[in-house]
């Protein structure tokens, strides 16, 4: 699977891009795991945002976005981390997370990354060097976690 690995600025994002990582999301986190709320938060265009893309032909297959430290108290936030599902079980995920790590240490190089991450995914994160901070929460009555790296 060739893939092409795309980080923008929120301020250099093309429109399609845009509507590309629009739609993937709400297919998976609002149509796919049945959660009705805002998934389109008023964070996707603000500060330092930037987003990280997996492209082939043209069809985006994973996505995430790292909000920077500036605005999110201190810690860089990765959030929004999907895969389409058509691109599961091919080890999409892992390389997603290690370009996304790469990315954050090349922007805002030696500031810990923060994730909230769905709490059955908690041994996936900790692969990549993330550690339980808190308590476990329901978000859209979804069991989370906060994860801290670094």
């Amino acid at each position: 699977m060739s893939i092409d690995w795309i980080c923008k600025h929120h301020s250099d994002l093309g429109k399609e891009q845009l509507y590309a990582i629009l739609r993937l999301r709400t297919e998976v986190f609002v149509v796919e795991q049945k959660c009705a709320y805002q998934e389109v938060d008023g964070r996707d265009l603000e500060g330092d945002t930037h987003h990280l893309m997996a492209w082939q032909d043209d069809e985006l297959h994973a996505y995430l976005r790292l909000l920077d430290p500036e605005s999110q108290g201190g810690d860089v936030v990765i959030g929004r981390v999907v895969s389409a599902a058509s691109a599961r079980g091919k080890g999409l995920g892992h390389e997603l997370m290690e370009k996304a790590l790469e990315q954050a240490e090349k922007h805002w190089p030696g500031v810990p990354v923060y994730l909230s991450a769905q709490a059955h995914l908690q041994d996936y994160y900790k692969r990549y060097g993330f550690v339980v901070v808190g308590e476990e929460y329901l978000e859209d009555d979804i069991p989370h976690i906060g994860m801290r790296r670094g």
